[in-house]
């Protein structure tokens, strides 16, 4: 029987994830040198082929593909069983690290970790906020147990490495000046902002869901000015240099000479999702945290 080395599988998953040794050696704090050394290792104790020259880059042969997917139902299991131990040992206490997205923190993790400190006040939970594309990475890198992200930005439903949870639909509100003229006007739809001047993210998932929402409505918004934060967004709003799309779960942020509208036919809107490694929901930590977020996300949706 072959020998399965869970620690060289998982530094090939990483070549895999990554594309080179280089950036492989990177994730896992290693030397590009030691990385070869042990995919070389199992190459040797399974038996097969698992690199192979592709121009100045190695890429992994159909073996490889057959080992990883294997390897992936393993990874899984041990999730299963690091979760039942913890259980086990723990009971009602242990720890969640729980990876969110800025305007997520105040409108679903907050509230959550106020509910659990009643219920479980030995569980502890430890949160990042952590730009909702990067949840992924994080998961994968085991540096959260649990991250929100967007649906926009999961990866394929068929990657055996994570388990998605729908959490919410958050729908986005558009914000005027108070003095705007449209800040009044009945009915306002989206495609009646065509022609204002936008502020969005330069870059990043922000832009792509305000550009992705404006040519569904049919136009292409014009970028007056770029900002990330809320604050700033709202501030520009404020003074009226432009109008923006905010997502509804960042209510808090709302200033007093911004108008907030909710459009009439065509509101985008943003799904968002809980992440998991696969088979690390089962873990009771962890599903108490899920059933938390799920409870404040429902009483935000009623």
């Amino acid at each position: 029987m072959s020998e399965w080395d869970i620690k060289k599988l998982h530094i090939l998953r990483t070549l895999r994830e990554q594309g080179t040794v280089t950036a492989t050696a990177e994730v896992l704090m290693m030397t590009p040198s030691a990385v070869s050394q042990q995919l070389s290792n199992l190459a040797r104790q399974l038996g097969v082929t698992l690199l192979e020259a592709h121009g100045r880059r190695v890429r992994l042969t159909d073996a490889a593909h057959l080992v990883l997917r294997h390897a992936e139902a393993v990874f899984a299991q041990l999730e299963r069983a690091d979760a039942e131990l913890a259980g086990y040992l723990q009971g009602e206490a242990g720890e969640v690290r729980v990876g969110a997205f800025s305007t997520a923190v105040p409108a679903l993790v907050v509230p959550a970790v106020r509910q659990l400190r009643r219920s479980h006040p030995a569980l502890e939970v430890r949160v990042r906020e952590a730009e909702a594309a990067e949840a992924y990475e994080l998961l994968s890198a085991g540096a959260v147990d649990l991250a929100l992200s967007l649906a926009a930005h999961a990866p394929s439903a068929r990657d055996p490495k994570f388990a998605l949870l729908p959490l919410l639909t958050d729908p986005l509100d558009v914000a005027l000046p108070a003095g705007h003229p449209l800040a009044a006007e009945p009915g306002l739809r989206l495609a009646d902002l065509a022609h204002e001047p936008w502020i969005f993210g330069g870059s990043g998932p922000w832009s792509e869901i305000t550009t992705a929402a404006c040519e569904a409505a049919g136009f292409v918004p014009e970028q007056a000015h770029s900002a990330a934060g809320w604050t700033a967004i709202l501030a520009m709003v404020e003074a009226g240099m432009g109008v923006a799309l905010v997502p509804r779960m960042a209510a808090a942020e709302r200033r007093a000479g911004v108008v907030t509208r909710i459009l009439s036919a065509d509101q985008p809107r943003r799904h968002v999702v809980a992440a998991v490694r696969r088979g690390a929901e089962e873990g009771p930590a962890v599903a108490r945290v899920l059933a938390a977020l799920r409870e404040v996300a429902g009483a935000r949706a009623a």
